[in-house]
């Protein structure tokens, strides 16, 4: 094909543009993650891409297709395929599917793609097939890496709750017990568990102050099951019963005892613990009330943790679900614990909103959804 042929081409397809953009996005829409997109999204950076061919045909020099090669819009485009939820095969396909449409665009107009015409499609689309996918897999590395550094994050959060507990309680056991009264070897042991305890708080914050740039992104995998929720509160409530202790204050189940909640056992506890923890930091002398109910209409639970505290000011309370959103006025706190709460909260299926007036308190709600296979009530 000669150079005037190349203009041609190029002419045809800065003619046919819009038509060639139509048959790419309808053979594209077929891929299932594309199936949703809006127009300008599902383009992104094709229509450029087009122009840059049509300009390297115009004027095929070893500059001009240079410059198709090595335009960033295809390292822009790998990323936005990241957010769009695209798997590796579907951004290869989608240019494979461009690569086509020029093919029969042409033949279609009595052009036939061979000898350096079909050499030029071919290495544009390449490299952008390439530089497209180099930028999507660091990306999706990236965030491979972040989730499970943010999910460390979250570990190590919540376990500072329980190892509280227990060093609390082993400061208990000493303080109450005389001194002396204890034989030397169950006394070394109370002190040798309250410093590992203490030893395992310090690593946990390590991990901590090591991860809270994170966002609190996490993949969760649910096993959700039918849960007696009274006894999970019950035995919850045990456990921080040192913490709870040292500040005064009561707390006090009252959810049904006949109250079943579909969810993770294991997630559940912890948003209880987090909301329960926060409450009695903030209620000391006070009372911290769990309770739940059914909601016959949307067919889910909704619980609370109530508590008769300093209340949250309200400039603060659309933020206070953010991450690393902490309380200016109290010190040890990461900014982390409601984070978790209203992501593993969504992560179910459910929400998560406050109700607070300072000096009075506040009462965190958060919902769960019915099983799948329980209807609403007419």
């Amino acid at each position: 094909m000669s150079n005037t042929n190349l203009e041609k081409l190029a002419a045809l397809i800065k003619r046919e543009r819009g038509a060639l953009l139509t048959r790419w996005r309808r053979q594209v829409r077929e891929l299932p993650s594309a199936q949703h997109l809006d127009t300008p999204t599902l383009n992104d950076h094709i229509p450029g891409l087009l122009d840059e061919l049509a300009d390297a045909f115009a004027s095929p020099s070893d500059q001009t297709i240079a410059e198709a090669v090595v335009d960033g819009g295809s390292q822009a485009h790998g990323l936005q395929r990241v957010q769009d939820d695209f798997d590796i095969e579907e951004v290869v396909a989608e240019y494979n599917i461009l690569r086509g449409c020029l093919h029969d665009l042409a033949e279609e107009n009595g052009l036939t793609l061979q000898g350096k015409p079909f050499l030029l499609v071919n290495r544009v689309l390449d490299s952008a097939i390439g530089a497209a996918l180099k930028a999507y897999t660091t990306q999706r590395a990236l965030e491979v890496q972040r989730r499970r550094e943010e999910y460390l994050a979250f570990v190590a959060h919540d376990l500072r709750t329980p190892l509280s507990a227990i060093a609390l309680a082993a400061r208990v056991l000493e303080l109450r017990l005389p001194e002396g009264t204890l034989p030397d070897h169950p006394g070394q042991m109370l002190k040798t568990l309250r410093r590992n305890t203490r030893r395992l708080e310090d690593l946990v914050n390590e991990i901590l102050e090591e991860n809270t740039h994170l966002e609190p992104e996490v993949g969760l995998k649910l096993e959700r099951r039918m849960i007696d929720l009274w006894p999970l509160v019950e035995a919850l409530t045990h456990d921080l019963y040192p913490l709870a202790a040292a500040t005064e204050t009561k707390l006090i189940n009252r959810v049904p005892n006949e109250l079943v909640i579909f969810a993770d056992a294991s997630v559940l506890r912890r948003v209880f613990q987090n909301l329960i923890t926060n409450a009695i930091h903030y209620s000391p002398s006070g009372e911290v009330e769990i309770g739940a109910r059914e909601l016959p209409e949307e067919g889910g639970i909704e619980c609370w943790v109530k508590d008769n505290g300093n209340g949250i000011p309200a400039e603060l309370l659309g933020k206070i679900f953010e991450k690393g959103q902490t309380d200016p006025q109290s010190t040890g706190g990461t900014g982390l614990g409601l984070a978790i709460v209203k992501t593993y909260t969504e992560a179910a299926g459910g929400t998560v909103r406050v109700e607070s007036q300072e000096g009075v308190g506040s009462t965190f709600h958060f919902t769960l959804p019915a099983p799948p296979n329980i209807s609403r009530a007419p």
